[in-house]
């Protein structure tokens, strides 16, 4: 069992899954510091577990978060505290664990950063998406330049960090990040859902998957290529197991 947390942040293990929840709903959870340490530790403990398969992040409701607690991270005028540079993001994108982004309402500057660090998002039809970096004096330091232009294009994502323009679920853009969208009553059943298919994956083949989509994320089609081609020369599978799987598969899924 996994012992972690911090105030403002739940952490809650079960059947494989480790919950992350920011739950700071007065201050629409802003990531205080405390927290963005929680995030880390919690993650890291993630990967140490050879029984955690997935992490899943979300926020008390009406928001996943309004990004970092800026009057914290501005020391209230009198300059920043120690740890105001702490970035959970850069750790959830160098997780070996997968993990899902739920966002359930507004999404905001470092939040996004963090929800598009994450493996892979689900969002409500409440979800709003807004970077107000550039609006408020500061620029973008948890890989808002890098991120968002791949999740929604160069266009969309200048206009989004030189406005901060709030978009919401609904835009067809919205399908390249979260294409499954529910109401927000539903969707941390589709959470567990997700959680379920993933857990009853093999948990060697999800590693593997996973390595090879992180090597081979921004290099060429003929690098991704060979890595692949390396990997399936190294693999040796349990013939036993791929079997029993693919007899007990559902129908309409157990085929390759």
């Amino acid at each position: 069992m996994i012992q972690v947390g911090a105030e403002g942040l739940d952490c809650r293990w079960a059947d494989g899954v480790l919950w992350l929840t920011l739950d700071r709903p007065q201050a629409r959870n802003a990531m205080t510091i405390a927290m963005r340490r929680g995030l880390i530790e919690a993650v890291r403990a993630a990967d140490a577990d050879a029984e955690t398969r997935l992490v899943v992040l979300t926020g008390t409701d009406p928001a996943l978060s309004a990004g970092i607690d800026l009057k914290e991270a501005l020391g209230n005028g009198t300059g920043s505290p120690r740890g105001a540079r702490t970035d959970p993001a850069e750790v959830v994108r160098a997780s070996r664990t997968s993990v899902l982004g739920v966002v359930n309402g507004l999404c905001y500057t470092g939040a996004l950063e963090l929800a598009l660090s994450c493996s892979f998002l689900i969002a409500s039809d409440r979800a709003r998406f807004a970077d107000t970096h550039a609006a408020i004096g500061l620029a973008a330091g948890w890989g808002m330049s890098a991120l968002l232009p791949r999740a929604v294009g160069t266009r969309l994502a200048r206009r989004m960090m030189l406005t901060g323009e709030p978009i919401d679920a609904q835009r067809p853009w919205r399908q390249a990040w979260s294409p499954k969208s529910c109401r927000t009553t539903c969707l941390l059943g589709l959470a567990r859902e997700i959680a379920d298919q993933i857990r009853a994956a093999h948990p060697g083949a999800v590693a593997e998957t996973l390595a090879l989509l992180a090597d081979g994320e921004d290099t060429s089609l003929a690098h991704a290529l060979a890595l692949e081609a390396r990997a399936k020369l190294r693999r040796r599978h349990d013939v036993a197991e791929v079997a029993r799987r693919f007899g007990s598969a559902p129908k309409g899924r157990g085929a390759v």
